[in-house]
């Protein structure tokens, strides 16, 4: 399959106009439109829904887009691991949630950095589901999520349990002595998607159905900045905000009639790969 096709499908996928794809990839309209037909000769599928004033892809074309993407990654992996100046060094390819990057991995990286002991490491950031697909998919070597991997020939692990905490300013004191679950609603609530486990599913239940929360982000580590500057309060790791914790620039909620889920983050790799030689 032609990667140069499969370049051209993302990219016309992404802004839905073959004058504009041909201009973003520097090449005429016409290889625009004739890279397509190839494509879609080779697949068997009508990958777009052409008309006058709009393109889309067709149902085939969404399924094919996240295939594209990975047999593009994994073109790119391999030049690049072959090419690489430090092939001569143990390649080690990390993948990651951000908040466990932040809380646990951040400081083991710089120590492996300092003592320069032959790794090559390639650290990627994403999403626990992205992350396990990468894994299966020969992307990555090792990774930390939240979400197990039980599959044959993959190996998984407890790597952290963190307390999940209801954290705030220390400058918005009215609830410091302890909140019910029936007074939750009425907080400027700050919403993390966590998607770890039922973590997510535990906070959305705690609040009315279809309830709106006034801010809502998919990275936890970016709400920190917002309680710093005493805008309201959200549940977060305990790893992620005991530093603020202990200068008193946070402050912990008690919760007086229930009781908030552990955090499990797990280490995922193929069977045959020890995890300690990496970490």
């Amino acid at each position: 399959m032609d990667t140069q096709n499969l370049r051209t499908f993302l990219a016309l996928a992404e802004v839905k106009n073959f004058t504009q794809t041909a201009s973003l990839l520097y090449i005429a309209q016409s290889t625009v439109t004739n890279r397509i037909a190839e494509l879609e000769k080779e697949v068997g599928r009508k990958l777009f829904i052409r008309n006058k004033k709009n393109l889309s892809l067709t149902r085939e074309g969404l399924l094919f887009q996240d295939y594209a993407r990975r047999i593009l990654d994994l073109e790119e992996m391999s030049i690049r691991e072959m090419n690489s100046q430090a092939f001569s060094r143990a390649s080690v390819r990390i993948g990651t949630t951000n908040t466990i990057y932040e809380c646990h991995l951040a400081p083991v990286l710089t120590q492996m950095l300092k003592e320069d002991k032959g790794y090559a490491l390639n650290v990627t950031i994403s999403h626990s589901v992205n992350l396990l697909q990468m894994l299966q998919d020969g992307l990555l070597d090792l990774s930390f999520t939240y979400q197990p991997l039980q599959k044959s020939g993959f190996c998984c692990q407890s790597f952290r349990t963190d307390k999940l905490l209801l954290v705030t300013s220390h400058v918005n004191s009215h609830y410091q002595k302890g909140i019910r679950k029936e007074e939750l609603p009425r907080l400027n609530y700050l919403f993390c998607n966590f998607a770890l486990q039922e973590v997510g599913q535990f906070i959305r239940e705690l609040f009315p159905p279809f309830y709106q929360f006034p801010f809502e982000i998919d990275n936890s580590t970016k709400l920190v900045q917002y309680l710093l500057e005493g805008i309201g309060t959200t549940f977060l790791p305990s790893s992620l905000v005991t530093p603020y914790l202990k200068n008193q620039s946070l402050i912990s909620i008690p919760l007086l009639d229930f009781e908030a889920p552990r955090i499990n983050g797990y280490q995922c790799w193929r069977e045959g790969r020890d995890p300690v030689f990496y970490l």
